[in-house]
């Protein structure tokens, strides 16, 4: 590559997604044609604004207010300077030996693991699984409920990597900025089966209300025997955080719902031999028939005979349209 060569590539065949490729020739050439790979890491470093309004904010939050506390240093504005505003150059000496001592103790102490929270980004999560993490989430932090117009939301592995944990579905959830940064690498808990979890007043469905009729439960959901059954045996499948319907619950408590079914469809089948069919069905929404707005799913056996002509099924939610038969 001569020099005419590299001019027609920065200006007619680079193709970017981001501004590392022009970046990292810059670099080079401000750096005499070569640089270590750490030189040019901290060249990255200089360009990124993210990096530099994220450790403001970190100043901000601590340590400025702690050593304010101390009367260590004075803050005016955006300006920040020691309290003591005289020091010799052997004074100045001595407190750098101190503070770099203090820094290598801890770095000694704690390893690379003081800066994880600043590593989320060197295995990140594909567009698309964080999209769907997020959205099931219902846009709240799985631990402490906060939104995204109260504090960012990030995407967080509850294995941590550091610990071996992998970016898969099962291993990802919802926490905001401050849960997130106040978790422990050393932390493996998932509080996902807390999201949302506060009881409605108003909700039959809710915490202590269907306490003492839980039949069974997996993980996310319960089931309890409706209290108006349409057969013997009518049970609905419920999730234990609030959420509205079907379309609301998440990947995890549908998985979840399809395995409760499973398990009751045996049962019920196994105690009953006159049971010859089911129909499972969910109403969403007022205008389909949703009286209770907390999600639940019918799973309600058929035995033959118990209707004249069950032809149709749950297209008799549309009286009319129940009866046809298969033409061709």
């Amino acid at each position: 590559m001569d020099f005419n060569g590299l001019i027609d590539f920065l200006q007619n065949r680079m193709s970017m997604s981001h501004i590392y490729q022009p970046l990292l020739i810059k670099s080079l050439v401000e750096s005499g044609g070569a640089s270590t790979l750490r030189q040019l890491a901290l060249q990255f470093l200089s360009q990124d604004e993210s990096q530099v309004q994220y450790y403001e904010d970190r100043l901000k939050k601590m340590p400025i207010p702690v050593l304010k506390r101390h009367n260590i240093i004075d803050k005016d504005g955006d300006l920040v300077s020691l309290a003591i505003k005289k020091l010799t150059l052997e004074q100045k000496a001595q407190i750098k030996m101190i503070c770099e001592q203090k820094i290598q103790e801890y770095i000694f102490k704690r390893g690379i693991g003081i800066w994880d929270y600043r590593m989320l980004d060197s295995n990140p999560i594909p567009d698309s699984l964080y999209y769907r993490v997020l959205k099931e989430s219902g846009g709240r932090c799985a631990l402490c409920g906060a939104t995204k117009k109260e504090r960012p939301l990030q995407v967080d592995h509850i294995k941590p990597r550091s610990k071996g944990g992998k970016t898969v579905y099962e291993n990802l959830q919802v926490l905001c900025s401050k849960c997130n940064q106040t978790k422990s690498n050393k932390d493996h808990t998932s509080f996902i089966n807390e999201l949302g979890s506060e009881n409605h007043p108003e909700c039959r469905f809710c915490g202590e209300r269907i306490k003492n009729r839980i039949v069974d439960e997996i993980d996310t959901v319960v089931t309890i025997l409706d209290k108006y059954p349409v057969t013997d045996g009518h049970h609905l499948i419920i999730p234990k955080r609030h959420t509205e319907d079907w379309f609301s619950m998440t990947e995890k408590e549908k998985k979840d719902a399809d395995s409760l079914i499973q398990i009751l469809k045996a049962r019920l089948s196994e105690a009953d031999k006159k049971i010859t069919g089911f129909n499972i069905g969910v109403n969403c929404g007022e205008s389909a028939g949703q009286t209770i707005f907390h999600a639940h799913i019918h799973l309600i056996p058929r035995r033959n005979g118990d209707i004249e002509d069950p032809t149709g099924g749950v297209r008799a939610v549309i009286p009319d349209k129940i009866n046809y038969r298969i033409r061709g």
